[in-house]
């Protein structure tokens, strides 16, 4: 299992390890350590700003956890965003998490503790008080100033109130079964099996008169959509905006149907929050996936992002907008070749912005909302949560590999950056963290592909280092070169000695939409030609690349490309899958979105389906696998069925080949407990070093 052993890199990645033994870099005054596991999960992240009224002030989150104490904690602070002034509001107390920051005034800010609302003034050292605790969790609150009016999402049963729904649990808590039973997919979805409780939107009224403010009635604005007859696939809001004004509200559903599972379409409704009319479908002439709806701040129009091929989760997002007074939709940039994320309109309604991916980055794209005319703003990192505040400048987060994500200001006009937050300034201070070097090289199909590199930490060319090579999900997603707080950093690589390379192969989005489209019926083929090629491509021009010391690390997809690699070369002394599918056969069945499979593969009944998806079946190639291999797997992903990983590391260990199971009975697809995800990198580190 072990590639190579170094005591300094071992002391890096023990189970709680602070630091290390520093090491003087080429300045003789520059001392610094790498970053390790203690360190990376302490530091702090930062939220998406909220613009004040005044659009001078914003206020953000600031998490972090606790290693030692195995604790959360989230409070909110204010920027002023022209001084650059930073003021903490709520408490800072371990194990105190607050979220939804939002405005109710310049003077006043309100937050979810809980699943509770609270209100807070901005000055003075006064505590929060109670405005809004319903009888079950609300999440998503926005407020809307001149209709006294608060939204928010809550999950709750077929035609019930709030509280008619705790009625209804109490209920079921006297069954004396446990038996859930379906007719219909889907049975269960990410993480949870189905129940009759789906996410809906309300609005209410909120008194604000004298210092106990209250809160009216609810309303569910999904209530008048129609009935279905099978409660299990009823209507579930997946998002919502709310026009300035307060007066319109658009939403995104997934419409029931027996297909939910094979079908894509997701639709956009328009409601007004002021009378109970029944919400109008934007959407209906197509059947892929609608998101990211945004009003114009005059309210006029209504922006979206629109997928148009049914079945196809990875296709290319348009633009649409939609006039309310006319009620006819336009499409914008419909000649562009890069798929935008999401929307926001530029305060003088003229314009979107948008973050698209590009060649690794994530950058911030402007269009005209006329023409389509696009122009970048930004070029390099990972940009996020745009925040226009006038007509020439907008807040957004930014991170890039070696810095980790803080609020900037972006004039529109000069493209000039300012960083407004530091988040981790203090505890990064004696910390190195490489830059990503990039490179092309041809691949699969004799296309360009492109990678980078992180060198390791205390790089020195004359020294030779093993290599990481880290394989992202999808295949039609991308590695972009940002901070990530997940298990995929470079830098935690980097940081245990490892030369560690990233490839954005066929299949990934940011290099035009047939490169994304060309890793369908593929997926052993183009990744793998590639990720082959990219490695050889690497080490042939790094000769400080130790190639008897490689190994290869993957989740999702990656998982799967670990599995393939394992039957087909054995170059790697070392290999870890992540929640990686084994069979594409028992993975079909077992997994919740059928469309990704059926697009990507075929069905596993239909002859041509099945041969395509034994053409890319690991499990085929089975008696091949001989690089040792570290399988970890959550048993609430059903993504890819907990099934996968054992079924892989029970045919190695069967064979007599070295591999290791990672169990984690309370995670999902990905790892979401701190404490699990400390335990994630030690295990992973320790099976690759």
């Amino acid at each position: 299992m072990r590639c190579y052993s170094s005591a300094r890199v071992l002391a890096t990645l023990a189970y709680a390890a602070n630091s290390v033994a520093s090491i003087v870099t080429s300045r003789a005054t520059d001392i610094l350590q790498p970053l390790d596991i203690k360190t990376f999960h302490s530091l702090n992240r930062i939220g998406s700003p909220v613009v004040s009224p005044s659009q001078k002030l914003a206020l953000f989150t600031t998490s972090y956890y606790d290693p030692t104490e195995n604790k959360n904690t989230a409070y909110i602070s204010c920027l002023d965003i022209y001084n650059g002034n930073i003021t903490r509001l709520t408490e800072n107390t371990l194990g105190t998490f607050v979220s939804n920051p939002l405005w109710f005034d310049e003077e006043t800010i309100g937050f979810l503790k809980k699943g509770a609302l609270y209100k807070q003034p901005l000055y003075g050292n006064t505590v929060p008080s109670e405005v809004f605790a319903p009888p079950i969790a609300i999440s998503n609150v926005m407020y809307r100033a001149s209709q006294d009016m608060l939204t928010f999402v809550a999950s709750v049963f077929p035609n019930c109130t709030m509280d008619e729904c705790v009625l209804v649990k109490q209920r079921n808590a006297m069954r004396t079964d446990s038996a859930m039973v379906f007719d219909n997919l889907w049975a269960r979805h990410w993480n949870e099996w189905m129940t009759m409780e789906k996410p809906n939107v309300f609005a209410a009224r909120l008194d604000r008169t004298g210092s106990k403010w209250s809160v009216g009635p609810e309303t569910n604005i999904a209530a008048m959509l129609p009935h279905t007859s099978d409660p299990l696939t009823r209507w579930s809001v997946d998002d919502y905006t709310v026009s300035p004004a307060g007066d319109n509200m658009a939403f995104v559903v997934r419409p029931p149907a027996d297909n939910m599972t094979w079908a894509t379409n997701v639709d956009i409704y328009l409601a007004s929050t002021k009378h109970g009319s029944r919400p109008r479908l934007l959407t209906g002439q197509m059947n892929g996936t609608a998101s990211a709806p945004t009003f114009s701040w005059d309210g006029r129009r209504l922006a979206w992002l629109q997928m148009e091929t049914p079945g196809y989760e990875s296709d290319i997002n348009r633009i649409f907008i939609y006039t309310l007074a006319t009620r006819k939709t336009v499409a914008v940039a419909y000649d562009w070749d890069l798929s935008p994320h999401n929307l926001m309109w530029s305060r003088d309604n003229k314009s979107l912005y948008t973050v698209t991916g590009s060649k690794g980055r994530s950058l911030i794209v402007q269009i005209d909302a006329l023409t389509g005319h696009r122009r970048e703003l930004t070029t390099t990192g990972s940009a996020a949560s745009i925040r226009p505040i006038d007509d020439q400048s907008l807040l957004f987060v930014h991170s890039d590999t070696d810095k980790p994500a803080d609020i900037h200001m972006l004039n529109t006009q000069s493209q000039g950056i300012q960083q407004l937050t530091n988040t981790n300034a203090q505890t990064l201070r004696s910390v190195h963290l490489s830059k990503a070097e990039d490179f092309w090289f041809t691949g699969a199909h004799g296309d360009k592909v492109h990678g980078w590199v992180v060198r390791p930490f205390g790089f020195n060319r004359r020294t030779t280092y093993p290599l990481a090579l880290l394989m992202h999900g999808g295949p039609q997603q991308a590695s972009t070169q940002s901070f990530s707080h997940s298990q995929w950093n470079p830098n935690m690589y980097a940081s245990a000695g490892f030369v560690t390379v990233v490839i954005n192969f066929h299949g990934s989005p940011g290099y035009g939409q047939n490169f994304t489209n060309s890793v369908r019926h593929k997926w052993g083929d183009y990744p793998y030609v590639d990720l082959m090629r990219g490695v050889d491509y690497v080490t042939s021009r790094m000769r400080f690349i130790d190639k008897t010391r490689m190994v290869a690390l993957g989740g999702s997809f990656g998982g799967y490309m670990a599995n393939w690699i394992n039957g087909h070369t054995d170059k790697f002394c070392a290999l870890v899958s992540h929640d990686g599918k084994f069979s594409t056969i028992s993975g079909y069945y077992g997994t919740d979105e059928l469309w990704f499979p059926e697009w990507d593969l075929g069905k596993p009944w239909d002859p041509a389906g099945r041969a395509i998806l034994e053409e890319n079946n690991p499990e085929r190639f089975s008696a091949n696998f001989k690089t040792p291999t570290l399988f970890v797997q959550g048993e609430k992903d059903f993504r890819i069925s907990s099934t996968e990983s054992l079924g892989a590391w029970t045919m190695m260990r069967r064979r007599g080949v070295p591999a290791r199971l990672v169990y984690f009975p309370d995670e999902d697809h990905w790892i979401n407990r701190a404490g699990n995800s400390v335990r994630w990198h030690t295990e992973v580190l320790d099976w690759i070093t």
